[in-house]
Order: structure tokens, then sequence, then C-alpha cells
């Protein structure tokens, strides 16, 4: 078959590898326009762009797709379907009609759970041990259409949003290539309405912990919010951004847990060695395990508590 490639971020370009490494023909690659990005904002190309200028595939880059213009340069390609990969935009009703057999989505949960922007992250903040992967026919709605394959893994307790991205990337390459394959075979199935949840984009403020949280949903968060918007809080007048931490069970019998100071959520019970830990909400605790301090680089507690004073019953907040 012949197929535009519609994807954005790192985790489109494994399925655009495998297309290329099987029997269709990628006749062109959409990707978003490059953008700023890092301190110095320099304009840089998308992970799908680099990888098809590398392969010396045709790249296009529309600031907009909502036009008249645009459909009729995507339907130029003559392609027999469009593979959409974390494109990042809602596809118009006319380019869902633009080829033959439509356009296929490969979605990062198991539709109809966690429609939406970020499905990944979401699925860990939500404390889930379960996703997967995805095919379906795409429609008009947000992750709507037809399931056309579907593949299931567990969510690994230590894994954060990149990791399992990452993982997720791959099977979801595979299952894509599967789905070409049997299309012609598949039965598409509609979703179950009564099952859906979504899961919306990011925002930076989503990022600030509740210390009045259990220890484990603020695990979830950490692992979650990554690599955006992350989990930060504030200390000695410091933004504080927490990349790993894990649930520490206090000792119901500590002379501690009586402490006037531990009345108050976020407030620091022990700092010393490689512990660095943390009072959580419904008398749970936390022990930061990686972290980095506005100005500086990323740490292990160990190097923090090195650099800097603290006084048992100092906040963060």
């Amino acid at each position: 078959m012949k197929i535009v490639f519609m994807g954005t971020p790192l985790a489109a370009v494994p399925s655009l590898q495998n297309l290329l490494r099987s029997q269709h023909e990628v006749v062109a690659v959409w990707t978003q326009p490059d953008r700023p990005a890092g301190r110095g904002n320099k304009l840089t190309a998308p992970a799908v762009k680099e990888f098809a200028v590398e392969n010396k595939l045709n790249v296009f880059q529309p600031l907009k797709i909502k036009n008249q213009e645009a459909l009729e340069l995507f339907a130029s390609h003559k392609a027999d379907v469009a593979i959409v990969v974390a494109y990042g935009r809602i596809l118009p009703p006319s380019f869902l009609e633009a080829f033959p057999k439509g356009a296929i989505n490969v979605h990062f949960s198991l539709l109809p759970k966690y429609r939406g922007a970020a499905p990944v992250n979401w699925a860990i903040v939500n404390g889930e041990t379960k996703t997967g992967v995805t095919t379906m026919r795409m429609d008009a709605g947000l992750d709507t259409g037809d399931i056309l394959l579907q593949t299931e893994t567990l969510i690994n307790t230590e894994e954060n949003a990149i990791d399992l991205m990452a993982r997720l990337s791959f099977e979801g390459a595979n299952l894509l290539i599967e789905t070409l394959e049997s299309l012609e075979t598949i039965t598409p199935r509609g979703q179950y309405e009564a099952d859906a949840s979504y899961a919306p984009m990011l925002f930076k403020e989503e990022g600030h912990i509740d210390w009045s949280s259990k220890a484990e949903t603020i695990v979830n968060h950490i692992r979650g919010f990554q690599p955006f918007p992350t989990s930060y809080s504030f200390f000695q007048d410091k933004k504080i951004t927490i990349f790993s931490a894990c649930v520490y069970q206090l000792s119901v019998s500590s002379d501690r847990l009586t402490d006037d100071f531990l009345i108050e959520n976020g407030t620091i019970l022990e700092a010393k060695g490689d512990d660095l830990i943390v009072t959580c909400g419904e008398n749970t605790a936390l022990r930061l395990l990686e972290i980095q301090v506005e100005g500086r680089k990323r740490m292990k507690a160990r190097d923090f508590l090195n650099g800097v004073q603290i006084q048992i019953g100092e906040k963060l907040g």
C-alpha cells in the first residue's frame, strides 16, 4: 500500500521505521513545524522529521491543515491510507476521507480508556496497573473510531511515563504492521462508551505537589508527569523538582509521629545519608531519591544533602 505517515515526537519514529522495513511505500511524511526548544529557544525539528530526512523521505510541515490548500496537498499524494501516530492535531473529516482506506491511528492506551492527548501520563498518574496500544479507524470524534487490534501490557511500578512511552512505541509499531497485514480480514468493533475515560493535555500547574495527598498518589504523579510538567515543590525559597521517589514506611511506634512538626504535611522528617524523608497525607511519608534544585543539575538525595543545611521540621510547599 501507499502510505502517508503523520507523526511528530520520538514515540512515532518506531512506527515509521517499521513501515520502511515493510513491503509498503511511504510516499510522504507529515509532521509538526519546527519549534523553539531548550534554554536558547533554538529552532528544533521534530524527531519524526529528523528520521524522515535521514531516510530521504518527502517531508511536509504545514502550519495549518484546516484549509483547502492543505487538503489539496494531502490528497495529491494519492495514497491508499494515512497512518497517524501522535501527530498532534485533530484531522478534519476531509483528511479522513481523502484516501480509499481512510486513516488508521496508533493510540497508546486500551481504548476506550484514556482518549486524548496524554494517555500514558494519566494512566500512571491514576495508578493503573496495565495499559496497552490500540489501532483504530479514525473518525471525526476524539479517539472514538472503531477498534482494529489491541495489545495489552503491565505497567512496571518503577516505570515513569518516559520509560513506558518508549516501550509502548515499539509495541505500537509492531501492532501497526500486524494491522496492515490483516486489514482486509479484521472486523472493526465499536467502542463501548460506558467505559470511556479521558487523558487531557497536561499543564504546568498540575505538577505542583499537594503534600496532603497520600505518598503513593504523589509517587504516581512524579512518575506520570514526566517529561512534562514534572512534579515540583518549593524549599528554602527555591523550586525543587522531584524526578524519583518511593513510599517510606513509617513505624507506628515511632516517637517521631507524635512530634508537633509532623502535624503539617510536607515536613522533613529525616535528612541524612541517603534518606530525605517527607511527610504526606493520611500518615504516610515519601523518600525522595532524585531531585533538582532550580539552577543546579539533577542529583541523588545524598548529593543534595551534602550541599545544603536542612533542619528537621522544615517544610516543602
